[in-house]
């Protein structure tokens, strides 16, 4: 009997895991301009916010390592990257001036993706801004 009643509450957490990888993963697409905004019906890029979504992602799956199961792994792994490269698109688009959502919001015009701290990639020198006690000392980013 007890055996059946932990199998359904990992089922459950399982799901709600999902689940929560799904929420954080709706947020970085509706910064990243793929859902429109519900209260203004457009695409809307803010790419700091974005980030901010895919690095917790990103630190979810860092934090629980050996702790998944495989069904969870994937979902998470498969939203990371999937996230991560449409960052970089949207990154580029930005930066070219090439999206609709980029000249109606403010902040994706002067947000810029951060230098990735990932290995094997060098980082490039830190902006006044980000130095600023006031910025995050830790950046990462998913394009060049």
């Amino acid at each position: 009997m007890a055996e059946v009643q932990t199998n359904t509450q990992s089922g459950e957490m399982s799901q709600r895991f999902i689940e929560f990888v799904m929420m954080q993963a709706q947020n970085a697409a509706l910064f990243l301009g793929q859902i429109p905004n519900p209260q203004t019906g457009k695409g809307e890029v803010n790419l700091e916010l974005a980030k901010m979504f895919i690095d917790q992602l990103a630190m979810i799956q860092e934090k629980t390592r050996g702790n998944l199961t495989n069904e969870e792994t994937a979902v998470l792994r498969n939203t990371l990257s999937n996230l991560q490269m449409a960052f970089v698109e949207v990154s580029r688009q930005v930066r070219e001036g090439t999206t609709e959502s980029a000249a109606e919001s403010p902040e994706a015009e002067t947000t810029e993706p951060v230098p990735s701290s990932s290995p094997g990639k060098a980082e490039a020198p830190a902006t006044p801004e980000a130095e600023s006690e006031s910025r995050k000392k830790f950046t990462k980013s998913y394009g060049a």
